[in-house]
């Protein structure tokens, strides 16, 4: 987990904003995973900044939710059929037991995830590549 630099006026404000990197892997179809993971996000309170998928199955989101939605989205990251990283999985358990833990009100604190999903390219995508 690594903070992202803060800039002097949040400093002075005493918040510390979380951005972190994270790798996943999943067996559902690219499209379909963007959608359902975009729709959650959403749905939780976060916002979605940016979302591709490439032609090999590689999806790459870069979303944010408030600190206080820190369990909630990581619940619906894995019930979306994401399998987080074991180093994923370390820096969410860090951050909600963080969020947990800290005495003052924490919640309008932001965490910027940027989540790397490998998936199975589709069987056309694979069917192409073997016949090339």
């Amino acid at each position: 987990m690594r903070p992202a630099i803060i800039p002097p006026e949040a400093s002075q404000l005493g918040t510390i904003p979380w951005a972190l990197q994270m790798r996943a892997v999943s067996s559902e179809e690219p499209g379909r995973l963007v959608k359902t993971v975009t729709g959650a996000i959403l749905g939780s309170g976060g916002w979605v900044l940016s979302r591709s998928a490439s032609d090999t199955g590689l999806i790459d989101m870069l979303f944010e939710f408030e600190r206080q939605s820190c369990l909630e989205i990581y619940s619906i990251l894995i019930a979306s059929g994401v399998e987080l990283s074991r180093a994923a999985h370390l820096q969410f358990t860090d951050l909600c037991q963080c969020t947990r833990l800290v005495r003052r009100d924490c919640g309008e604190e932001i965490v910027s995830i940027d989540l790397e999903i490998q998936t199975l390219p589709s069987i056309e995508q694979a069917a192409k590549g073997t016949l090339s």
